[in-house]
Parts: structure tokens; sequence; C-alpha cells
């Protein structure tokens, strides 16, 4: 499969630099059900900032009867520990990602199921017996954690459900039970595929965004200690690295300064439906003019200041996508 590259934006006014910290993203993508021979996805779009994922589906069932089944959403795994630095959306929110969806032009009222998993084991059960929350960074669940009795705290941290952080927020040494278990959601919903005929479905949410305080690509214009996984996930191409070596050195010398965002999507779930897609259209919008973009796609054109297009027939998809912003803070 060829693999091409995209960018796209024009020197702006100055920031200074900045800690090169880094935020990870957690992957998202889209819907899966039990597969069957009988229905086939004849459409996908989907278009995805760094503001909002939307996904329009039409699915067929090309059999002779209708079908019944499951179509669900996993969103991503939470995994609590002593990293935070992970933009999860809203923590205080079991829809953390603000998933929506629309069946035949119907609102969908998902589903939600939960599970607390620890050292491999299912623990829901035992967060629900003393109503902790199953969020790993709500504030709830840590002040549910201090108010677990003294043999629940010490039984959960053997267990490997919590660990103890011990710091100092000048006010002396704190200690406070940090969850290390993982949450798995999933939304959920029951349809029926009429014999031949589409049902569509439209999802939308808000992206985990991750990225750094700097271009960690690429350093006094050359490749960065990450430049080879860099082209492997995003297609980095020569072009691109001189338009990042040229902002780097505008950044120096009090220009703007460019940082990295990043975006995942997993579409190789579109492989769990019968045959490949018949026709699927990828729309990636860099948010400003002024900003950078890279991922990874076949056939990929410019169709606006901002967008840009991919589409394909018959398409199997063999690799998960990666998308790269390079954005200013005055943005």
């Amino acid at each position: 499969m060829r693999w091409t590259f995209l960018l796209g934006g024009l020197l702006l006014a100055s920031n200074s630099a900045l800690a090169n910290d880094t935020t990870a993203e957690l992957t998202t993508g889209g819907l899966i059900y039990s597969q069957t021979s009988e229905v086939t996805m004849e459409e996908e779009n989907l278009y995805i900032s760094q503001d909002e994922v939307l996904v329009d589906y039409v699915f067929r069932n090309s059999g002779k009867s209708d079908f019944e089944s499951i179509i669900a959403f996993p969103m991503p795994d939470v995994v609590g520990g002593s990293q935070s630095d992970i933009a999860y959306g809203d923590p205080e929110s079991d829809n953390f990602l603000g998933f929506s969806v629309i069946q035949d032009g119907r609102q969908i009222t998902p589903q939600l199921q939960q599970r607390v998993i620890a050292m491999g084991i299912d623990r829901t059960e035992e967060l629900l017996a003393q109503q902790v929350p199953f969020l790993p960074y709500s504030e709830k669940t840590g002040e549910a954690l201090k108010n677990l009795p003294e043999d629940v705290k010490k039984r959960w941290i053997s267990e490997g459900l919590v660990y103890v952080d011990r710091y100092d927020a000048g006010k002396g040494w704190q200690e406070d039970l940090r969850p290390v278990w993982t949450l798995r959601s999933v939304y959920w919903w029951k349809t029926t595929f009429p014999a031949g005929k589409p049902v569509r479905v439209s999802h939308r949410y808000k992206p985990s965004v991750g990225g750094t305080v700097a271009m960690s690509f690429i350093e006094d214009g050359k490749p960065g200690f990450n430049y080879d996984t860099y082209v492997d996930r995003y297609c980095l191409d020569t072009g691109f690295m001189k338009t990042a070596a040229k902002l780097e050195a505008a950044a120096g010398k009090s220009g703007p300064h460019y940082t990295e965002q990043w975006v995942s999507y997993i579409l190789t779930t579109g492989a769990n439906w019968n045959g490949p897609i018949g026709k699927f259209k990828l729309t990636v919008d860099k948010g400003r003019p002024q900003n950078y973009v890279s991922f990874c796609g076949n056939g990929v054109k410019k169709v606006g200041p901002t967008t840009f297009e991919m589409t394909a027939t018959d398409f199997y998809p063999e690799k998960d996508l990666h998308i790269l912003f390079l954005t200013t803070a005055d943005n």
C-alpha cells in the first residue's frame, strides 16, 4: 500500500518556547458488532479534527430476512496509575468523550457497560459494594477512597487495586490512595437490519488530543530521537521536515512557537463487517490555515483551506490512523 503525506500553513507571530512536557492521547475508533456474512458497510464518511470526530455509516443487509444484532462503541480504556498526563476528556463524566449516536434520523440512547479490571481480574462488584466511582481520575473517586475502611484500604493495596501516593504539597508529607485499576467502557444498543434496506448510523464525540509543548521529532534542524517512529506513525517526509526546520529556526528568533498535537483513530474495526467498505471517505481538518498536519493516507487531496480528503472504494482498513498537528499557542 502506498502512503502519502501532506502539510500546509504559514509562519505567524511569536511565542516563547516552553518545557517539553507530553500528554498522551486515548485511541478511539468506530462501531463494532457481532459478525455476520449478511450485513455489509456500504459507506463510511469519517471526519476528524482536534475538536470533533464525526462518522456517518450506511449498512445494508443483503440477506433475505431481517437480522437483529448488537452494535457497540468501545470507549478507550482509562488506566489508573502514577501517570495522569492523559487527555481523557471530562474526568467526572462516565461519557468522558461526549459520545452520541443517531440511527435513521432518530437519537439513540445506548446502554453503557463498565467493568473495573485490576491484575487481570474483574473487580467491578467490589467497587460497587464500597460505593467507589469507577473513573480513576475523578475527584469523587479520590474522596471515596479516602473514606474506605482501613481493612479495605490494606486489602486493596495488597491486591493491586490502589497504591499509596506520598507527596509534599507545601503542607508537609501527605498520603492518598490512587487507583491502579483499568476502566473498560462500551456503549451498545440492539438494532435490526431489515432485509435489502439501508441502515444509516451517525455518531460523534470529542477526541482525546495528546501532544507536547515542543516539536519532539526535530532538533537543530535535524531528525530528533523519535524521528523514525514519527515517520512510521505519521508518514513524515522531507518536505514536512524542511518546513518543521523553518518553524524551529523562526521560534529561536522570537517567531511563532509550534507544538505537537495528536489524534488517533482505530480504522481496523471496519474489518469486522462483511467484506470491504464499499465507499470510504476520510476528511481531516487541521483547524486553522496556519496549522500543519501529517498523516498516512493514499491519494490525499487538499479540498479546502484547512481540510484534506481521501476517498477509496472497496476499502480494507489495514492500518489504524494517527494524525500529527502542528499548532501555535496563539491559535
